[in-house]
């Protein structure tokens, strides 16, 4: 019996939910969801039946970068403990954005599954940064695949010497990129316009 459920048509509307709570659920080694709390459930507008058994990405959104879920992954299996910012899709198609924590949960050395704790993101982190450089991502994917976005990504976060998880926590706490700041200190002088001298 095929238990899978139909992926909604994703919409332009943001989900009505109380930004104050914390999202949490529970998943095995395969990204299974063992438990959702209430609040997950709420927001994610399935019941929780639906939930339960089901693969994580139910809830994934279509504008969500593949190179974002491989970073996810690259870091769990290296063991670990990660966040980053997702756009994740609910059963009406309406989106809503967290920032979620990952902690590995282990049984002796062994990896017996994961806890995401998830929080709201501010809107202008969102608006500002985080939708543009998500959308470049998707686009170099469908263009050139996900090789050629993780470069990108890559470059993106050498030139702002921080990994994704300090750019992220960086983003959160001053509301700034700061890109530009590197570059004014590495190239200051050599492009100013120079004012000749006066004869």
């Amino acid at each position: 019996m095929d238990t899978r459920i139909n992926r909604p048509t994703p919409s332009d509307r943001e989900v009505d939910w109380n930004k104050t709570k914390v999202l949490l659920s529970k998943t095995d080694t395969k990204g299974t969801i063992l438990y959702a709390n209430e609040a997950f459930i709420d927001v994610s507008g399935y019941d929780e039946h639906e939930l339960i058994g089901q693969p994580h990405n139910v809830i994934r959104h279509p504008d969500m970068p593949k190179v974002i879920f491989k970073f996810l992954w690259d870091s769990i299996k290296s063991s670990e403990n990660i966040h980053v910012v997702i756009k994740n899709m609910s059963k009406t198609g309406r989106f809503y954005w967290v920032i979620t924590d990952f902690k590995i949960i282990a049984d002796g050395d062994e990896i017996a599954g994961y806890f995401g704790t998830r929080k709201s993101v501010p809107e202008e982190v969102i608006v500002k940064f985080i939708e543009r450089l998500y959308k470049k991502l998707l686009h170099i994917e469908e263009v050139s695949g996900l090789g050629a976005s993780e470069d990108y990504l890559i470059g993106f976060l050498e030139e702002r010497k921080k990994t994704y998880m300090e750019y992220i926590d960086h983003l959160i706490a001053t509301g700034k990129d700061d890109k530009n700041k590197i570059s004014k200190g590495l190239f200051s002088g050599l492009f100013d316009k120079k004012t000749p001298p006066k004869k």
